[in-house]
């Protein structure tokens, strides 16, 4: 039997861009027409589609949501075209990362995936999560979600040698951020406020040409594991705890597992091993261009990465429509 790393390291690496250009280029028709809905399904069934053309056994651990809430791309979904006879895979996944920036062509749209040997990716429940994220560089210990977001970002600046008010944060833009950004403001911050997409904010910490310095606050706890998976491959700290808002939720948790409500979860308690994830951008944005549409073709710009190696590959794509030039 062959090893699932070594699967990883051969076949499945740009395989994974081929899966998210797909999805991208399916929701970039959607770009601006003000139908989330219509562009979700768009990207889950052209990422569907190109999952089960690739000869692995895939697991949909990281999904739209449960069976009986989603028609596909489900937590527990078998994807591939070799069950059963191929090393065992966990995914997780969001086809498209930004339905409403999507509908309304605002700024970084995603198609995005991350995959791992089975058991290497947490099965985190469709609950929030409270994150805080910080790029390479740092002692390992520099931020604690336990402790205030004011005294995270002294942390920050002292281990990177400046003042608190020349620390810039991303936040995402809800009510429910109004304390965080009071208190950030308070230090003097710099705010960079995002509509959606906290995958993207996430990524965002570890490059240096953002200028973002961290990441936090409350988004989707799937979301977190896909933003772990991406941190595990070049660097940087994450915490994320999940919040329970209801008794749904708690008993939501229990089924997927979650014993501990109140845990805090580190990098590797969210993605371990070799890891790989991969990015393609459907409108443009901090860490990729969006789907453009020529005449003849159209273009994708994407990113893979991968835990082992820390390497990181930029792969720009033209989809011809006909022969010759892009137009």
């Amino acid at each position: 039997m062959v090893k699932a790393s070594q699967v990883l390291d051969r076949v499945l690496v740009l395989e994974m861009v081929r899966v998210t250009e797909a999805a991208a280029v399916a929701a970039s028709r959607l770009i601006g027409r003000g139908d989330e809905k219509a562009a979700d399904a768009a990207a889950v069934e052209a990422m569907r589609a190109a999952l089960n053309t690739l000869a692995m056994d895939g697991t949909v651990v990281i999904g739209e949501g449960e069976r009986d809430e989603a028609p596909m791309l489900y937590i527990g979904e078998k994807v591939g075209s070799a069950q059963g006879n191929a090393p065992a895979i966990d995914i997780a996944l969001d086809p498209l990362e930004g339905t409403t920036i999507t509908a309304k062509a605002g700024p970084n749209a995603l198609a995005v995936l991350a995959i791992a040997e089975k058991g290497c990716l947490l099965n985190a429940p469709d609950v929030y999560m409270d994150k805080l994220a910080i790029g390479p560089g740092y002692p390992e210990g520099t931020i604690d979600l336990a402790k205030s977001p004011a005294e995270n970002v002294r942390a920050i600046a002292a281990a990177k040698g400046v003042e608190p008010s020349d620390i810039i944060a991303c936040v995402l833009d809800r009510p429910r951020h109004a304390s965080i950004i009071a208190e950030l403001r308070a230090l003097g911050c710099g705010i960079h406020l995002i509509p959606d997409g906290d995958v993207a904010g996430v990524i965002a910490v570890t490059d240096p040409d953002t200028t973002i310095d961290v990441y936090m606050g409350q988004g989707g706890a799937p979301e977190g594991v896909l933003a772990a998976a991406a941190l595990r491959c070049v660097g940087g700290q994450f915490q994320g705890r999940l919040v329970f808002r209801n008794d749904d939720e708690r008993s939501r948790a229990a089924k997927w597992g979650v014993e501990n409500l109140d845990r805090i979860y580190h990098l590797e308690d969210l993605a371990q091993g070799d890891v790989i994830f991969a990015a393609t951008g459907v409108t443009d944005g901090s860490l990729l261009e969006g789907v453009k549409r020529r005449k003849h073709c159209v273009t994708t710009e994407s990113v893979v990465m991968r835990a082992s190696t820390g390497t990181v590959r930029w792969v720009k794509g033209e989809h011809r429509k006909t022969p010759g030039g892009c137009d």
